[in-house]
């Protein structure tokens, strides 16, 4: 849409003139005209659009190829290199992953003898960089598979990705695929301490474009400058069909009290989605002589490191005291709802998230889903949680605070991603 507007006479404002000058008449005018066309113009476009939908009987316009402005890209230091890729998240589907499919735009002027390979690496990160310095790794490879595009001796069949990023590219573009197993682990980082520097811990992806004389070659120095890459992330959603929720109870006696109390605590579902509310009904039958003070919920997060030693942790990623009292022989019964979220658990090193990509926030990392018959080193990081619904009983009588105890539930919890709609 055009507007056209009459330029404003030196030493005076379009708000200072005088409403009966001639030159707001015309700039009014003007725009006037203008909004019509572009009406005009917009009507047009709708008649159009309608026109293809009756023909092709669609109620939206057929599906067009990959997005051309969604293109992650990275140039070597040289300028010989450039890296293309399409997504950054590759969904696990449990029987297969998705492709990674790329392209790297070439400048040879400066290769000589070199080659040009590409490489996806999916390796442990335990440590800084700076371990590296003094001759200590800070990282395991996982899986690592590499191919050759330069001399060309790779050419996969082209996708719809490819086309995209081939013609995105330009001249002198090669592609590449890679296919990533799916007995791997996803993408996983340890949230850094506030005076943590550097990468953080955890299972990353790495697609990796670089230029060498030999394709292995353990005596040959790569150097950083002929070397572009860019983190990927292997990602699970939730599946399309959710469980019953779980449910647990108990029946506790107490010192000096002749009855029981009795808890029991359920949920709807056996999976929760990150942000997501997480109603919890809650049923107490206080027949003992003691007083149910409170009702407190924690969620807790367990991670399994098994690719280099057995180390198992627990941190409590959510916490909450509801002021409910139960009188001695009293009930009570009502849905407790709870969100457990990363933006209250920002200080807490060690905690496990969903891989982070550079610049971008995340949450607190996936359930992982286990595969049977996949070895225990290849599984990289377990997260699971669980939930714990605690009573704090206070004693009564003489001996008062000697005689208090809780009566604890716990519920297994699977916090995931949902699918996005296609």
């Amino acid at each position: 849409m055009a507007f056209s507007v009459s330029p404003v006479p030196a030493g005076k404002s379009a708000a200072g003139r005088g409403v009966g000058s001639e030159q707001p008449q015309r700039w009014h005018g003007n725009l006037h005209c203008s909004v019509r066309a572009g009406r005009a113009a917009a009507r047009s476009v709708r008649t159009s659009t309608d026109a293809l939908q009756l023909r092709t009987g669609r109620t939206k316009p057929p599906k067009q190829r990959p997005d051309m402005a969604k293109v992650f890209k990275k140039t070597s230091g040289n300028g010989g290199l450039t890296l293309y890729l399409g997504k950054r998240d590759y969904v696990d589907h449990v029987s297969s992953v998705d492709k990674v499919d790329g392209v790297v735009k070439l400048d040879t002027a400066d290769f000589g003898d070199r080659k040009v390979f590409v490489q996806l690496a999916c390796a442990f990160r335990y440590g800084s960089e700076d371990l590296d310095v003094i001759g200590l790794s800070f990282r395991k490879d996982i899986w690592i598979q590499q191919v050759q595009i330069y001399p060309e001796s790779h050419k996969p069949q082209l996708s719809a990705m490819h086309d995209t990023l081939l013609k995105k590219a330009g001249d002198n573009a090669h592609a590449f695929t890679f296919e990533i197993p799916n007995n791997l682990p996803c993408s996983v980082s340890l949230q850094p301490g506030p005076d943590d520097k550097g990468k953080a811990c955890g299972v990353d992806f790495e697609v990796k474009t670089y230029l060498a004389k030999e394709k292995n070659n353990p005596d040959e120095t790569i150097e950083k400058k002929d070397t572009a890459r860019l983190i990927i992330r292997k990602v699970q959603y939730a599946p399309s069909e959710v469980g019953p929720g779980p449910k647990a109870d108990i029946c506790k006696s107490f010192m000096m009290s002749d009855k029981p109390v009795h808890l029991e605590a359920s949920m709807d579902k056996d999976l929760y989605f990150h942000g997501e509310a997480i109603p919890i009904k809650v049923k107490i039958n206080n027949e003992s002589n003691k007083t149910v003070k409170k009702i407190k919920v924690t969620v807790d997060q367990t991670t399994d490191i098994v690719l280099y030693s057995a180390d198992k942790y627990t941190k409590t990623v959510f916490s909450q005291e509801f002021g409910e009292t139960v009188d001695p022989s009293g009930t009570f019964e009502n849905t407790l709802s709870i969100t457990p979220l990363l933006a209250e658990n920002k200080e807490k090193r060690g905690l496990s998230l969903d891989g982070r990509l550079k610049d971008e926030d995340t949450n607190l990392a996936s359930t992982t889903i286990i595969r049977q018959g996949v070895e225990k080193d290849m599984l990289g990081i377990l997260v699971s949680y669980k939930i714990k619904i605690n009573l704090m009983v206070a004693g009564g009588g003489l001996l008062g605070g000697l005689t208090s105890s809780d009566v604890t539930v716990e519920l297994p919890l699977m916090l995931m991603h949902p699918k996005p709609s296609e």
